[in-house]
């Protein structure tokens, strides 16, 4: 296993075990100082659309989560595929949307670039449509 492949795989640990703590700040950490994030879906869900900066994880994940119902959320990792810079997280979500009570899963494929250490790209593909039903903002 190359350097950047080992570096890639120990950033990309930090940050699922991160998210599973839901630790925003711990996982802005991770990301450099500018980034390309991309999280498609519909505009009338805040935490949709792209992010430039590190100082814009944090928020996203403090948007996000109080729209799930606490504690009723599962996430299903699949597996891990890395190699050189790029990491690729594939899982399956479940979570109930607390607006109308629905619970959906959708898989997803999350694409993570990591240079110097830091994660520079993370684009995630998912069932945006599945979400939009579950909070009624398709």
């Amino acid at each position: 296993m190359t350097t950047a492949t080992q570096t890639s795989r120990i950033v990309a640990e930090k940050f699922l075990e991160r998210l599973g703590r839901q630790d925003p700040d711990g996982i802005q950490e991770l990301f450099s100082e500018e980034i390309d994030w991309y999280v498609p879906g519909s505009d009338a869900l805040p935490w949709t659309g792209r992010r430039n900066c590190r100082e814009e994880v944090a928020p996203y994940f403090t948007t996000m989560w109080p729209h799930f119902a606490h504690g009723r959320s599962k996430v299903a990792l699949e597996r891990v595929i890395v190699d050189g810079g790029d990491v690729v997280l594939l899982a399956v979500f479940t979570h109930t949307a607390v607006a109308s009570g629905k619970e959906f899963t959708t898989p997803v494929a999350m694409h993570l670039a990591v240079e110097g250490g830091r994660i520079v790209r993370m684009h995630l593909y998912e069932d945006t449509l599945t979400v939009a039903e579950a909070f009624n903002a398709d």
